[in-house]
């Protein structure tokens, strides 16, 4: 069913997807975000400053006190040009506080980006291993029909030569139907997994996975302590940190607003009949100010005090998010590590037992091809062995899954 799509490799499904999928399209929208807002940070310690311009123009006769009709004299237009430049002096320390919280911003969203990338490479993996699970349950199935068939010929001359029963020849044919339901299953699931990694990489084309070695190269699995002080790097930790860094300085930051501010003000402004607006022309007439100003909110209907309750719970919420995060790292870990060990384990010993389930059919075939013992029991002995190919696979996939999953937690490739 998969003979329209085109095989892609794994390292290019990973890189297609971590490349379109709308989850790390956000978070490299959250960095360039984040890292702007830092610099917006530091240019709270940089004045404003205003340029402003204008020009009026008159014109029409007007009629004096007496009531005459006088026309216009005056010059019919003038202009004017200002500057104006404020900067705060003190806040409090806040601009500090959102340096500190704007780069801790900047922090978690490069941590939320590793994340959301490894999470992506986790479901791509996980199609990828579906469709290879797929297929060999595909060449299974394809294999159980072949051995249905030629049980069911078998069964159908033995019946013909009187040697056998109808219920042997029945047998049969239950044991073809259930062969070929097992292969429509698989290529349906395959097909699903075919479309979903599609959806995943952005492809406008159906893709595929590459025909690969049913057996995967198996990696020696790290120990637990080996792998703790990666779990505590685990990118979703270090995001964890970041955001609980984030938020004790935004708490900070609130608490300055119990503190008065320091503004300075500076401001010149001209105006003249030069329609260059004084540019070279000394009749233009300047005025310049220089304030400066102290202010300190005595009462301002408990907005500083909700402000800085939410900060402070925003900083408890981080706290506990952060120790949630930990201790959720250290149970993937442990499921991880356990189900790799257990589905390596698995892969070896059903293995074994396809090999073992292989030849006792061939043995069972024999000995009814010369009388010695029934159709139940060479369908006995088939049906042990399509149990055994099935576990073997699930047992492949199993591991992989598992590997996946330990690769997106502590965010690097095992």
């Amino acid at each position: 069913m998969d003979t329209a799509a085109t095989p892609i490799s794994l390292a290019e499904a990973i890189r297609l997807a971590q490349q379109n999928a709308p989850a790390t399209v956000q978070a490299r929208g959250a960095i360039q975000t984040s890292s702007l807002s830092v610099k917006q940070a530091y240019t709270a310690f940089l004045p404003t400053v205003n340029l402003s311009a204008g020009t009026s123009h008159q014109s029409g006769d007007r009629f004096d006190t007496q009531g005459n009709l006088v026309p216009f004299t005056g010059n019919p237009s003038s202009y004017s040009t200002g500057m104006n430049a404020s900067l705060q002096l003190f806040d409090g320390g806040r601009r500090f506080f959102d340096i500190k919280k704007t780069k801790a911003d900047e922090d978690a969203a490069d941590a939320g980006e590793i994340t959301q990338r490894y999470q992506v490479a986790l479901q791509v993996k996980q199609q990828y291993y579906n469709i290879l699970a797929a297929r060999e349950s595909e060449s299974a199935a394809n294999a159980q029909i072949a051995l249905a068939d030629q049980e069911l010929r078998a069964a159908t001359l033995r019946l013909r030569a009187g040697v056998a029963t109808t219920s042997d020849s029945l047998r049969s044919v239950i044991q073809l139907g259930n062969a070929r339901l097992a292969l429509l299953t698989a290529q349906n699931n395959l097909g699903l997994a075919n479309a979903t990694l599609t959806r995943l990489v952005a492809s406008p084309r159906p893709v595929t996975a590459t025909p690969s070695d049913t057996l995967d190269q198996q990696v020696v699995i790290p120990s637990l302590a080996e792998l703790e002080p990666l779990v505590q790097k685990a990118p979703a930790i270090e995001q964890a940190n970041a955001e609980l860094a984030s938020a004790k300085a935004a708490s900070r930051s609130a608490k300055t607003a119990y503190l008065p501010t320091v503004n300075m003000n500076f401001s010149r402004s001209g105006s003249g009949l030069d329609p260059r607006f004084g540019l070279g022309d000394k009749r233009y007439a300047y005025s310049q100010s220089l304030n400066f100003s102290l202010s300190f909110p005595l009462f301002n209907n408990l907005n500083r005090e909700v402000s800085v309750l939410r900060a402070s719970v925003a900083e408890d919420n981080a706290e506990v998010t952060l120790r949630d995060a930990r201790l959720a790292a250290h149970q993937t870990l442990v499921q991880a590590v356990g189900q790799m060990t257990t589905a390596q384990q698995q892969v070896a010993i059903q293995a074994a037992s396809v090999t073992a389930a292989i030849e006792d059919l061939r043995v069972q075939q024999r000995r009814y091809e010369l009388g010695a013992s029934t159709l139940l029991e060479v369908l006995t002995s088939q049906s042990t062995l399509d149990q055994a190919r099935t576990a073997l696979i699930r047992a492949r996939y199993d591991y992989r899954v598992a590997k996946a999953q330990l690769e997106a937690l502590i965010g690097r490739d095992l």
